[in-house]
């Protein structure tokens, strides 16, 4: 009896060891945090940037998701991560962020589903249409793929669907996937920040007017202190200057400003047309496009890169309407490609272009880098496989559209039109002459390594187009004869996010989540045996060991004998 006592007791200090132990571990868990992700993309893993700026929100920030109720398998797959991040984003402010997920379509009845549903879209939130197959059926839905970020008072809609049109569905619910943390961490940033970033637009050279440029100015305005620089002044201390399709030359005087600019560290956004092409003369059978003379090469060529002067034909374009002739006294209109409008879908591996739409340029050129040490130059902008360019003079006429342009004429392939350049700059003005009435007290020969230049060879490209009957301006991007949305705005706003942003926020649409889809023929054959090894085995591994506990049992305590 005594041995069968000391035995029981021993279990009973064994139990209650280890429920200290747990109560320890438990103890010591919520006094030092920590997560680990065993995914191979790790795509759980908040970026540093985002937690720095969660664990200092200061008051709380109430997001408001509307992507609730009946949804697909892909949606509710996109609604799932949507929840994942926004835990994490709760779990790292200490409960200073609050979430909820609301469907749009509860509301009492069809007068106030439609009110909410309106209010939704004049923030921002634009609806999809999913069409799905349930039993047999045709289901259409109307859903809400964003939500609504509120701090302080204010409150700013953002879009949780996006990626590049051209994906598949699931590649764009990935893409989408993958752009939740930055979308939402920058959202985020924008209402919480005291500080706003500076930009400044150059004026002074015939580059686009307000009216021209009227959808980016209120993006940019909404996002950053915005201002007009004049370049024959020194530069003040700016985020990032942009520099948009200047037609009129820039003196020294102008460009030594700019290049000590950039020696002190700044970002330089420039997009520059290299000939004089546009649509107003091209109903001429001779209208030939010669090179603007901006006397801005040499300053490209110091730094890396060079601007050719050639226009660029692509098979991947946007249509323009033509004349093709007369029925009767009527004129009958037919869009026909524009190979002079290159619709870009084709990225350099970088955040600013990562799971990107399309962007629609006019009048491009191509360009190579050169010689310039200490500078890393990224190519980011691509045309199509089906490409050409034209060397000035370059005749642009619509006469030129009843032409076809065969395979073999198009034999050019992923021509780059956009560059990154990054890393220590030389002056210009190194070992040379200072212009005339400048100061060069404080010259530089060399920049900082964190100087930046992005260089496009289209400045339409921030051109919104204007409606002709009421003469407001129309959305950047949009463009009126197919009523596609491009994404020439989101571009330009990736790009000067990049450019000025140094708590590294952007970092965050580096995340990648692979699709990892299995192999249905495989399944078909393997089923049974899956299935066996599913179902079956657990039951007889269990069986096989309760049989194995009872004999060892049997054999230990047979002939167990007390006094």
């Amino acid at each position: 009896m005594v041995k069968l006592d000391l035995a029981k007791l021993e279990d009973i200090l064994k139990l209650l060891i280890g429920l200290v132990l747990i109560i320890w571990i438990n103890l010591l868990a919520s006094s030092y945090f920590g997560r680990i992700d065993l995914t191979e993309e790790k795509r759980y893993t908040i970026k540093p940037a985002t937690k720095k700026l969660l664990e200092e929100l200061d008051d709380v920030v109430t997001i408001e998701v509307y992507l609730e109720g009946e949804l697909n398998a892909s949606f509710k797959r996109l609604q799932k991560s949507i929840k994942e991040t926004l835990e994490e984003f709760r779990i790292y402010s200490d409960n200073k962020l609050q979430y909820s997920f609301v469907d749009p379509s509860s509301a009492l009845n069809e007068q106030a589903r439609g009110e909410f549903m309106q209010g939704l879209m004049a923030r921002g939130i634009q609806p999809t249409n999913v069409i799905d197959n349930r039993d047999g059926n045709r289901v259409e839905k109307l859903i809400f793929p964003g939500a609504i970020v509120s701090y302080g008072g204010v409150e700013q809609g953002v879009m949780l669907l996006g990626g590049n049109k051209a994906a598949s569905s699931e590649e764009k619910i990935n893409q989408s996937i993958e752009g939740i943390e930055y979308n939402l961490a920058s959202t985020i940033h924008g209402l919480t920040s005291i500080e706003r970033k500076s930009v400044g637009v150059i004026r002074g050279h015939g580059e686009l007017d307000e009216v021209e440029m009227a959808s980016l100015l209120t993006s940019l305005d909404a996002n950053y202190n915005l201002s007009f620089i004049d370049v024959s002044k020194p530069l003040p201390s700016l985020g990032a200057v942009l520099l948009a399709k200047p037609t009129t030359s820039f003196t020294e005087k102008e460009k030594y400003n700019l290049d000590q600019y950039l020696m002190n560290g700044g970002k330089l956004f420039m997009l520059l047309d290299k000939l004089q092409a546009n649509m107003d003369s091209a109903s001429s059978e001779a209208n030939y496009s010669f090179p603007y003379n901006l006397n801005l090469d040499d300053m490209l060529f110091k730094y890396g890169v060079r601007i050719n002067n050639d226009l660029i034909q692509d098979n991947s374009a946007s249509n323009y309407p033509v004349n093709v002739g007369n029925f009767g006294d009527q004129p009958q209109i037919k869009m026909i490609k524009w190979w002079f409008y290159p619709i870009i879908n084709r990225y350099g591996d970088h955040v600013i272009t990562r799971n990107m739409d399309a962007v629609i340029g006019k009048f491009m050129s191509t360009m190579d880098t050169v010689k310039a040490d200490g500078v890393k130059k990224t190519p980011i902008m691509f045309t199509s496989e089906y490409s050409r360019s034209m060397t000035a003079p370059v005749n642009v006429s619509l006469q030129d559209l009843r032409k076809n342009l065969t395979p073999e004429m198009l034999n050019k392939a992923n021509l780059p039109v956009a560059y990154l350049l990054e890393g220590r700059f030389t002056s210009l003005y190194k070992n040379r002459f200072k212009p005339e009435g400048v100061d060069d007290q404080q010259f530089k020969d060399q920049s900082s390594t964190d100087a930046k230049i992005v260089i496009v060879s289209d400045g339409d490209i921030a051109k919104n187009d204007v409606n002709p009957r009421t003469g407001s301006p129309q959305p950047l991007g949009f463009d009126p004869f197919s009523g596609v949305d491009y994404a020439n705005e989101e571009f330009i706003l990736n790009t000067l996010n990049y450019l000025v942003d140094d708590e590294g926020l952007i970092t965050a649409r580096n995340k990648q989540i692979k699709i990892r889809p299995l192999d249905k023929v495989k399944i078909s054959n393997e089923k049974t045996k899956w299935q066996m090894i599913n179902l079956v085995l657990p039951i007889i591994l269990l069986i096989g060991y309760g049989v194995i506990r009872f004999y060892l049992r049997k054999r230990k305590y047979t002939g167990f004998k007390t006094d």
